[in-house]
């Protein structure tokens, strides 16, 4: 369930995104398990041709189950300021 959007949502439909990648987390969270690795995720990147798909999940207890979603177009964006501004906007957050 999305609680808020910021952005072009004319090109993306965000609640079959998110959708989407809730099911990309649960199956890397799974691959974790059975792999037996005792650590947390901070994002997930999956690149595309033209964009740049960045998962960060909240880390604090009370942001727990919840992520953060920005797509990029990959020709205009800087993939580094992207997830350094991600990691501010998580700590700005209070959920």
């Amino acid at each position: 369930m999305t609680l808020g959007t910021v952005g072009n949502t004319h090109t993306l439909d965000l609640e079959m995104a998110a959708a989407g990648n809730t099911e990309v987390i649960r199956a890397k969270l799974r691959t974790m398990e059975s792999l037996g690795l005792q650590d947390t995720i901070e994002d997930i990147l999956i690149t595309l041709g033209r964009q740049y798909h960045l998962i960060r999940l909240l880390q604090s207890h009370s942001g727990r189950g919840l992520f953060l979603y920005l797509v990029l177009d990959k020709g205009r964006s800087n993939l580094a300021l992207a997830r350094h501004r991600l990691r501010a906007i998580e700590a700005q957050l209070d959920v």
